[in-house]
């Protein structure tokens, strides 16, 4: 079951332009109408992922200034400049002196190759785009202006009448490189922009003397641009005093449909099949987090509460797990131990659609060469493995109180684990791993586990993580993205490191 996200990502703004020099027009007819065409194909093609504004041809500095102006206008999160023919950079400098946004250079030639025979100088221009692109990277080198480029083929499924070369190459390696790049771009964009309109609730406090988790909200903000909003548990309570029996029957419906309710654990005495009680109250509990998503308007949550022994607020936590994971599919990732850097790496993977599940290191299998990845918190059931399991704890580990946990794994194939950390000098980072979900056992404690394969022994992987001073928490997400993460930290101007 895919449930609807609460509150769906926001999709980015591009700004596209192609560019070419005026002289030529007049100089040579139909070339003008045949970068149009291919602008055109260029926007078709990134609208699958984001909003587009086709600004259309610029080849002139004074055009230039106004679509820079026009691009402002339309607050767009990135800039892709189609360099469709030779233009001279005084052209494309100007409109990215004046538009902020990040960007990138698509040096995308229409075919694999041109027909030497036959063509003419007018027929060579429509395959040059080449040509201007070390003169722009040298004036935005000299102008202090960050670029990116693509280089590749356009990708046409098609060849227009006007060519004189064969320009069908959307199955070739070249293009299909080029347009997976640009779209790992566009998704990219999509993280700042939601980041930035987004709603962080802080539930309670920061596992006590976890010292790698705690961060200042100020720079949180600062760096990131989200809102932290501080709850208190009497926020929840107060909505779970207003919890009717409806609500908590529709969330025991969604429990039902989503997660297998499991026996007693064939080794551990305190992972046990839940009680009828246990499950009431974890629906109960849900329908009240589901309440306080909704009237705090969050996009995420960190959460942690301890409670004096036997106390009101020590059950109200036990109950979390459930409710939190059920949020954390519907789009408002919750980590786990007041963890909000971790918080950011959910909801980057979230907003990216591969996960992002709340884990740190379980266990080593040096027999296999994995290692185990998971948690006692939240589990994010779009990527599991099957249906999850549900299972009554007699005690969280470390923590107070009883409830219900979540015991799954991550599908097998391609993973990466995401890690937000903070430097000494109070930088955020990025740590990507990419690695393989294994088909081997994991434990059955009520806990969420994946066996995951990196690229190196262990041994040298968890040195080389561990010399990167992360977080010890990380989020999990499927498919290899270490080159999608590294984008996003370009945009967000936060460093990207991959193991």
């Amino acid at each position: 079951m895919i449930m609807q996200p609460i509150k769906p990502a926001k999709r980015p703004r591009i700004g596209l332009y192609s560019v070419g020099l005026r002289a030529y027009w007049a100089q040579f007819p139909g070339l003008r109408e045949r970068i149009t065409e291919y602008g055109q194909f260029i926007e078709r093609r990134m609208s699958a992922w984001g909003d587009v504004f086709h600004y259309g041809l610029v080849d002139s500095e004074e055009e230039g200034r106004i679509a820079g102006e026009w691009m402002n206008e339309r607050n767009v999160d990135l800039v892709f400049c189609h360099a469709a023919t030779y233009s001279t950079s005084s052209t494309v400098l100007p409109l990215h002196q004046i538009n902020k946004a990040p960007v990138v250079f698509l040096n995308l030639q229409p075919a694999e190759r041109i027909h030497y025979e036959r063509t003419t100088t007018g027929e060579w221009l429509a395959h040059c785009g080449a040509c201007p692109v070390p003169e722009f990277a040298n004036a935005f080198n000299r102008a202090a202006i960050p670029f990116r480029v693509v280089n590749g083929l356009l990708g046409l499924d098609y060849t227009p009448e006007i060519s004189m070369a064969n320009e069908t190459t959307h199955e070739r390696k070249e293009a299909i490189r080029a347009w997976r790049e640009i779209g790992e771009w566009i998704r990219a964009a999509a993280v700042p922009r939601t980041l930035r309109h987004s709603r962080f609730g802080f539930l309670g406090n920061t596992y006590g003397g976890m010292l790698d988790m705690y961060s200042d909200f100020t720079m949180i903000q600062a760096q990131i641009g989200l809102h932290v909003e501080v709850l208190e548990m009497c926020d929840l309570d107060r909505l779970l005093r207003d919890v009717t029996p409806r609500e908590a029957k529709e969330k025991l419906e969604q429990i039902n449909e989503m997660f297998q309710i499991s026996g007693n654990s064939p080794s551990d005495p305190i992972a046990r099949k839940p009680s009828e009680e246990q499950l009431e109250w974890s629906c109960r509990v849900a329908a009240a987090q589901e309440k306080l998503v909704r009237e705090y308007n969050l996009d995420a949550l960190a959460y942690y509460y301890h409670g004096a022994p036997g106390g009101g607020y020590e059950k109200l936590q036990g109950g979390f797990i459930v409710g939190h994971s059920l949020l954390t599919a519907r789009g408002i990732p919750c980590s786990g131990e007041g963890d909000l850097k971790t918080a950011i790496a959910m909801k980057i993977c979230d907003i990216l659609g591969t996960g992002g599940s709340f884990s740190e290191i379980v266990v080593v299998d040096y027999a296999d060469e994995t290692i185990l990845l998971g948690h006692d918190g939240p589990f994010h059931i779009a990527i599991a493995d099957g249906k999850p399991v549900l299972r009554g704890m007699g005690l969280y580990h470390g923590k107070q109180g009883t409830g219900v946990s979540v015991e799954a794994k991550v599908r097998t194939g391609a993973i990466t684990t995401l890690n937000v950390t903070q430097t000494g000098d109070g930088r955020l980072k990025l740590i990507s791993s990419e690695g393989e979900s294994t088909n081997g056992p994991i434990m059955r404690i009520g806990n969420t586990q994946t066996p995951v394969k990196f690229r190196c022994h262990p041994d040298d992987y968890m040195s080389a993580w561990f010399a990167e001073a992360p977080t010890h928490h990380c989020a999990l997400s499927v498919g290899h993205n270490a080159s999608l993460f590294a984008k996003v930290g370009e945009l967000m101007k936060v460093r990207h490191v991959a193991l």
